[in-house]
């Protein structure tokens, strides 16, 4: 007989699933059944918050969605973290819970990892969230589960199978997968609208967001078409390569790139939802923007949230793209090289010279590298003077639902998904005690990320943030215990630097190594 935990493993792996993570319990065990005769890996980590945040890492990365498989109760909630943040960027992931047996579930009779609507619980940070009942559902659910990482904004999916219903016979139920649905691509008489307004804009601004990440090339294209300076927000950086003359670099919330947008007679925006984490990122509730707005994304929902757009274009980045391209009157090279020269000049004003120093001397010793950052200091400066070394390279849990302990397990999941390049991790003292114990997966793993570990001994943002507000700091100064000797315990590499030259030969060591490395950073060395 065939279970359908066993013809789920059998699906996931004809979509093309390839990472699962997840940590096997007594009501999971039957899902794992049929793993071992797909080509799925399987990572265990010590956290479900790690088996979610890997997920998000290897998605940022790749694109596509990792698995997560859970128990009831504990074990889905712990998850809820990381889903809440991945709803909050749009990352894909399909979570994958199993609950008691469908005639014991919300009888509150006291069984073991009980919830009384798992369903509900997991909808609050999900695209969707469904309970199979029966096996003969399993293919439908997963195709529409694939259909929104295909073809909608992507984001968790969440699902609950009972006990029963996984040990239930599935030999009557095809193992083969739907076919998807393209994403769509907006309506021409829109795509009309709009290429009115941006070819009659004398100085146009194009404001990228994540969702245009797959259409790098594209985005190039039409901004040397309508010579137009383009900014990015944390999801979208290296879209456009640093040393392009129209791209603006920082952070859409600095003075000079809201005064940029004010003062444009025509912004594209595309894949961005406008929001206070990228666009008012200083809380000053004064975040600017054209009134010819033209908004390309791929949910209808975003039209009337943040900004009031002139055209609303429903669909895909990649696809609006590639339409409105022929429609654009081409420019000569000019005041767009110039405009984005000038803003680019004041935001060097405001950078700090020791994070500037600190981000070249990684790019000099890993000039490929991909980075995953935690909610720490040096992370938010990144929002302002860091710039990705390609598209889908840089992640950092300090937007969006920002959360702590994103950045070591995100780190796994990326390498996972870009074996061949160097993955930096970059974690506060504070929010790396969230998940430290991580390292353990991936010595056992042997994923190979360098961890750098930005040691200040406090929750320095939050203590700034205390000052602020005219206040003595509580509850910031934290203690820390030896990190390089918990690291070296788990099996990492581990040592401290103290200047830059350190740091950039300890970087091309740890890139050589099948195992991770642990870099401790005291922050009065280098800031």
């Amino acid at each position: 007989m065939t279970t359908t935990g066993e013809r789920l493993a059998q699906l996931l792996d004809a979509y093309g699933v390839r990472i699962a993570s997840g940590i096997p319990g007594t009501h999971t065990i039957e899902l794992y059944r049929g793993l071992p005769s797909t080509r799925i890996r399987h990572v265990t980590p010590r956290h479900e918050q790690g088996a979610g945040f890997l997920a998000d890492g290897y998605a940022r990365v790749t694109g596509r969605p990792a698995v997560c498989i859970t128990v009831s109760g504990p074990g889905a909630l712990n998850i809820a973290t990381p889903m809440g943040q991945a709803l909050a960027d749009s990352v894909p992931m399909l979570v994958i819970s199993a609950d008691n047996k469908t005639w014991q579930r919300g009888l509150g009779e006291g069984r073991l990892h009980e919830t009384p609507d798992l369903q509900a619980a997991m909808a609050e940070c999900s695209r969707w969230s469904h309970t199979l009942s029966r096996p003969d559902e399993l293919p439908r659910v997963l195709a529409r589960a694939f259909a929104i990482f295909a073809s909608e904004r992507p984001g968790p999916v969440h699902l609950t199978l009972p006990l029963d219903v996984i040990t239930a016979n599935a030999d009557h139920v095809s193992a083969e997968p739907w076919d998807l649905p393209l994403p769509p691509a907006p309506h021409p008489d829109a795509m009309r609208r709009a290429a009115e307004l941006l070819n009659s804009a004398k100085n146009p601004v194009i404001a990228l967001g994540g969702g245009a990440a797959g259409g790098a090339a594209l985005c190039r294209q039409i901004a040397e078409t309508l010579d137009a300076p383009v900014t990015t927000t944390h999801n979208a950086k290296g879209i456009l390569p640093a040393n392009h003359p129209l791209h603006v670099g920082g952070s859409p919330a600095m003075d000079a790139v809201q005064a940029l947008f004010s003062e444009s007679d025509g912004v594209l925006a595309v894949g961005t939802e406008l929001g206070e984490t990228d666009y008012d990122f200083f809380f000053k509730e004064s975040a600017r923007m054209s009134a010819n707005l033209v908004r390309l994304d791929i949910d209808s929902r975003q039209f009337s949230r943040n900004q009031r757009p002139a055209v609303s274009l429903l669909g895909d980045a990649g696809l609006g793209l590639e339409a409105l391209l022929p429609l654009l009157d081409a420019r000569e090279p000019g005041s767009g090289a110039d405009r984005t020269r000038a803003v680019r000049e004041a935001l060097a004003n405001d950078h700090h010279a020791g994070y500037t120093a600190f981000y070249q001397t990684l790019h000099r010793a890993l000039p490929n590298h991909v980075l995953f950052g935690d909610s720490t200091q040096p992370t938010y400066f990144a929002a302002f003077q860091y710039d990705a070394t390609a598209p889908r390279s840089f992640a950092a849990a300090s937007t969006g639902y920002g959360t702590l302990g994103y950045a070591l397990p995100a780190g796994f999941g990326g390498k996972l998904g870009a074996r061949d390049r160097p993955v930096v991790v970059f974690a506060g003292d504070g929010g790396f005690q969230f998940t430290l114990n991580e390292l353990s997966t991936a010595v056992q793993a042997r994923i190979p990320v360098i961890v750098l570990v930005w040691h200040n001994h406090a929750y320095g943002e939050i203590a700034s943030n205390f000052r602020n507000a005219g206040m003595e700091p509580m509850a910031c100064d934290i203690h820390s215990p030896d990190f390089l000797a918990l690291a070296k315990a788990y099996g990492c590499a581990a040592l401290r630097v103290e200047d830059h030259d350190a740091l950039e030969s300890a970087l091309r060591e740890a890139a050589t190594r099948d195992v991770p490395t642990v870099i401790e950073v005291p922050e009065e060395r280098f800031i």
